[in-house]
C-alpha cells in the first residue's frame, strides 16, 4: 500500500512540474503550443522534415511582413496546421495574407490563402533541426513501451525503497532486543563479590571504629586518673609545707 501510495506521489509530482513548465513557457512565448513539428517538405531547404519550430504568439498579426514564416490553421476547414512564408498582402480591412511554401510552384486556395487573424498562430523565432525524430520515435507503441518502463522503473524503485526502510527497521528492532536481553544476563552473570567485600568492609569498619572508641575512652579514663592522683599529690605536698 505505501509502495502505491509512494508511485502515486512520484507522479503527481512529476504531472505538476511538467505542466508548471508548460504553463511558463506558454505564457513566455504567448502561444497556446509554442511547438510544432515540420511534417512535410514544402518549406525546404528552409524548414526541413522533423524540424522543431518554435513560434512567438506576441508577434501580433498586423505587424507580420512579407517575407516572415507563419504558422496558421488552413483557412478551408482548420483542420490542419501550416507553417509557410508570406508573400502577399491581399487585403488591408480586414488584413488578409496569402503564403506560400518555399518548395511549391505556386500558392493553394484553401491552404495558402485568405489567411486572416482567426487562422493566425504565431510567428517562427526559432528552428530546433531534426530534433522532431524523437517525436516519431516515439510514436504508437513505442512511446507506450517507454511510458510502461518508466512506470516500471519507478515502482521497481519504490519498492526497493521501503524494502530498505523495513530491513532497516527490523534490524533496529532486533539490535534493541538483544540490547535489552544481555542486561539482565550481565548482571546475573556478574562477580557478586564486591557485594560481599562491600558488607565485609562496612562490617570491619565499625567494629574498628568501635574498638577506636572504647580505647579512646580508656585513655581517656587514664589520664583522667593520673591526673587526679597528681593533684592529690600536690595537695599533701602543700599540706606538708604549711605545717611547718
Amino acid at each position: 500500500m505505501s509502495s502505491i501510495r509512494g508511485i502515486v506521489k512520484d507522479i503527481i509530482i512529476v504531472a505538476t512540474c511538467v505542466a508548471v513548465i508548460w504553463i511558463g513557457l506558454t505564457a513566455y512565448f504567448g502561444a497556446q503550443n509554442p511547438f510544432y513539428v515540420v511534417s512535410s517538405g514544402s518549406m525546404y531547404p528552409e524548414l526541413a522534415m522533423h524540424d522543431i519550430i518554435v513560434i512567438s504568439g506576441h508577434a501580433l498579426f498586423e505587424d507580420v511582413k512579407i517575407g516572415d514564416i507563419i504558422v496558421f490553421d488552413r483557412p478551408k476547414d482548420h483542420d490542419k496546421v501550416i507553417v509557410h512564408r508570406v508573400v502577399a498582402v491581399v487585403d488591408d480591412d480586414p488584413l488578409t495574407l496569402r503564403t506560400k511554401g518555399d518548395n511549391n510552384q505556386n500558392s493553394i486556395v484553401g491552404t495558402d490563402y485568405p489567411i486572416t487573424e482567426e487562422e493566425y498562430k504565431g510567428t517562427v523565432i526559432h528552428v530546433i533541426p531534426q530534433v522532431g525524430y524523437i517525436t516519431k520515435i516515439l510514436q504508437p507503441p513505442i512511446n507506450y513501451i517507454i511510458i510502461a518502463v518508466i512506470i516500471g522503473i519507478m515502482v521497481i524503485r519504490q519498492i526497493s525503497k521501503n524494502k530498505k526502510a523495513l530491513t532497516d527497521q527490523m534490524k533496529t528492532e532486533s539490535e534493541i532486543k538483544n540490547y535489552d536481553k544481555s542486561q539482565p544476563n550481565e548482571k546475573m552473570d556478574g562477580d557478586l563479590s564486591w557485594l560481599d567485600n562491600y558488607k565485609n568492609a562496612s562490617k570491619d569498619f565499625t567494629t574498628q571504629e568501635k574498638k577506636s572508641t572504647e580505647k579512646l575512652g580508656e585513655e581517656k579514663s587514664k589520664h583522667d586518673i593520673d591526673s587526679l592522683l597528681d593533684d592529690l599529690k600536690r595537695d599533701a605536698k602543700k599540706s606538708k609545707i604549711d605545717d611547718n
